[in-house]
C-alpha cells in the first residue's frame, strides 16, 4: 500500500511540474541567477574582493623565518701551511619588516581597489538588466503569439460555421457547388493559419527557454496575462526619464567608479616619487661543529677546550637586531613620470567611457520614447481599423445570408477582420514593450 501511495504522489508531482507556468518575474529571477555570463562576472567580482583584502593586509608586517645547514670538507690555510677543516654549521633566524612611510601608498591602493569592487558589482547589475530586458521582450512576444492563436481559433470557428451553412444550402440546392468548395477552401486556409500560429508559439517558447538556459523545453510554458484592451499613453518626458536613468543605471555608476579608480591609481603611481621608510627587527642564533676534532683550543693550563653542545651554542650565540631603512628615489630613467602620464591617460579614457555610456543611455531613452509615441498611435489606428472591419464583417454576413453577396465577399471581409485583429494585437504588445522599456529606464521594475 505504501508503495502505491508513493507512486501516486510521484506521478502527481510530475503532473504539477508539467503544468507549471512561469511568470515574467520567475523568468527574470531564474535567468539573473543561473545565467553563465552573470556567474562569470560574479567570479570577477570575487577576484576584486580578494584584491581588496590583499590591499588591506599590506598594513600588517611581513614575518619570515629561515633555517640553514651547511657541511664543508677539505683543507683550510693556516699561515704557510694548512689544516684539516671539516665543518658542520647550522643557523636559524626570524625577522619582520613593515612599511612605515610612502606618502600614503597603502591607503590610496585600498581606495583604488574599493572603486574596482564597486565597478565589478555594477557590471553584474548591468548584465542582469540586459538579460531582464531580453526576457521581457521574448515573454511579450510569446504572449502576442498566443493572442494570435486565439484570433486564429476564432477565425477557424467562423470558417467552420460558414462551411456547415454552405454544405446545408448546397445539399438542398439553393447554392452552387462552387460555394461549398470555396467555403471548404476558406476553412482549410484558416486551419493552416492556426497551425502556423501554434508553431510560432512553440518557437517563441523555445527562444525563451534558450534565454533562460534551461535543459528541458518541451513542457515549458508561461502564464497567460490579461493585457487591457485600452492602453493609456506615456506621460513622462524624456528629460525626466534621463535624469533618473543617469542616477540609477548601473552602467553609468560602473563608469563613474572606474573614473574614481583611475584617479586613485594616479595617486598611487605618484607615491613612487617619495622616499620609502621600512622598519625591521629580527632574532637569530647559530651552531658550529668541527667534524675532524671536538677540541676548539686550550686554556691557560693547557687543558683542551671542547666544543659546546648544540643547545649551549644556540643559547650563547643568540642575537637580536633592529633597523630602519630609507629608500630615496633619485633617478629611474624618468619611468615614474611616464607611468604618471599613463595613469592620467587612463583617467581620460574612463571619463570618455562615461560619456559614451551616457550617450548610449540617452539614445536608448529617446528611441524608447519615440517607439512609445509611434506604437501608441499605431495602436489607436489599428483599433479603429478593427472596429471598421468588424462592422464590415457584420454587414457582409447579413448580406450573404440575404443572398445579396457572394461567399467570396464574405471570405474577404472575414480575412480583413482577422488581419485587423492581428494588427491590434501586434500594436498593443509593441506599445507595451516600448512602455516597459521606457519605465525601466525611469527606475520602474519590469512587471506585467
Amino acid at each position: 500500500m505504501k508503495r502505491v501511495l508513493t507512486i501516486i504522489l510521484g506521478l502527481s508531482c510530475l503532473v504539477v511540474n508539467a503544468q507549471k507556468k512561469w511568470s515574467l518575474r520567475e523568468c527574470v529571477d531564474y535567468a539573473t541567477k543561473h545565467n553563465l555570463q552573470v556567474i562569470q562576472n560574479e567570479y570577477s567580482k570575487q577576484m576584486q574582493d580578494l584584491n581588496l583584502k590583499t590591499a588591506r593586509r599590506n598594513y600588517l608586517p611581513s614575518v619570515s623565518a629561515s633555517i640553514g645547514n651547511n657541511v664543508s670538507f677539505g683543507q683550510a690555510s693556516l699561515g704557510t701551511g694548512s689544516i684539516r677543516n671539516d665543518r658542520f654549521s647550522n643557523n636559524a633566524n626570524i625577522g619582520a619588516d613593515i612599511l612605515v612611510y610612502n606618502n600614503g601608498r597603502l591607503e590610496k591602493q585600498i581606495r583604488k581597489t574599493e572603486f574596482d569592487v564597486e565597478a565589478s558589482q555594477y557590471d553584474i547589475e548591468t548584465i542582469k538588466n540586459d538579460i531582464s530586458l531580453q526576457i521581457a521582450q521574448q515573454y511579450l512576444t510569446t504572449l502576442l503569439n498566443k493572442e494570435i492563436v486565439k484570433i486564429s481559433q476564432a477565425a477557424v470557428e467562423n470558417a467552420q460555421k460558414q462551411y456547415d451553412r454552405s454544405k446545408i444550402t448546397t445539399d438542398v440546392g439553393t447554392t452552387a457547388q462552387t460555394v461549398l468548395a470555396e467555403a471548404e477552401a476558406g476553412l482549410a486556409r484558416e486551419k493552416q493559419n492556426l497551425k502556423t500560429a501554434e508553431i510560432n508559439v512553440g518557437r517563441s517558447l523555445f527562444a525563451l527557454v534558450q534565454l533562460l538556459q534551461l535543459e528541458e523545453y518541451k513542457d515549458f510554458d508561461v502564464e497567460d496575462v490579461d493585457v487591457p484592451d485600452q492602453l493609456a499613453p506615456q506621460l513622462k518626458s524624456v528629460d525626466e526619464v534621463l535624469t533618473t536613468a543617469y542616477e540609477t543605471q548601473p552602467q553609468i555608476k560602473a563608469a563613474e567608479s572606474r573614473i574614481r579608480a583611475a584617479e586613485a591609481q594616479t595617486e598611487v603611481t605618484r607615491t613612487a616619487f617619495w622616499p620609502t621608510v621600512t622598519a625591521s627587527a629580527g632574532v637569530g642564533s647559530f651552531y658550529n661543529n668541527l667534524l675532524n676534532t671536538g677540541v676548539t683550543g686550550y686554556d691557560q693550563l693547557g687543558n683542551p677546550i671542547t666544543e659546546p653542545t648544540f643547545f649551549n651554542q644556540y643559547k650563547d650565540n643568540f642575537g637580536q637586531n633592529v633597523g630602519v631603512s630609507v629608500n630615496i628615489p633619485i633617478f629611474n630613467k624618468g619611468i615614474t613620470k611616464l607611468q604618471v602620464e599613463q595613469a592620467k591617460l587612463n583617467e581620460n579614457i574612463a571619463k570618455t567611457t562615461l560619456e559614451q555610456q551616457k550617450q548610449t543611455i540617452r539614445q536608448s531613452v529617446q528611441k524608447a520614447q519615440f517607439d512609445v509615441d509611434a506604437n501608441y498611435e499605431i495602436y489607436l489606428s489599428a483599433a479603429q481599423a478593427e472596429k471598421s472591419t468588424r462592422l464590415a464583417l457584420d454587414f457582409a454576413d447579413k448580406s450573404y445570408a440575404a443572398g445579396r453577396s457572394t461567399i467570396y465577399d464574405m471570405n474577404i471581409a472575414r480575412n480583413n477582420y482577422a488581419n485587423a485583429q492581428g494588427s491590434v494585437a501586434q500594436a498593443k504588445y509593441n506599445y507595451l514593450f516600448s512602455l516597459k522599456l521606457l519605465n525601466f529606464y525611469a527606475g520602474i521594475p519590469l512587471s506585467l
